[in-house]
């Protein structure tokens, strides 16, 4: 019942990381809102079926749900920054 709480603190960790001088790009900005939309979206389903706070039987289990769930989003991201089309910094736009 735990399983928001993987991409939330990834999203923090991202946030913190981002904002501290280090690689301000916009793939990074893209990966902190994927992350921020998953655990916002793992809050709403949870409060929706009134269980936000629950800690099922099995908490390895929903963990790693929530490591599956950051795995899905790193990958989604993964092949947006691979086919977007925004130069990094410092490349010339065609």
């Amino acid at each position: 019942m735990v399983c928001y709480a993987v991409p939330l603190l990834g999203a923090i960790l991202c946030h913190v990381w981002r904002t501290h001088g280090h690689e301000k790009q916009q793939k990074y900005f893209w990966l902190n809102l994927m992350l921020g939309g998953g655990a916002i979206f793992g809050v709403v389903d949870h409060l929706w079926n009134g269980e936000l706070f629950l800690v099922g039987p099995n908490l390895l289990m929903d963990l790693a749900l929530g490591v599956a769930i950051t795995a899905a989003i790193l990958i989604s991201w993964a092949i947006v920054v691979r086919f977007s089309a925004v130069p990094a910094a410092g490349e010339a736009v065609a």
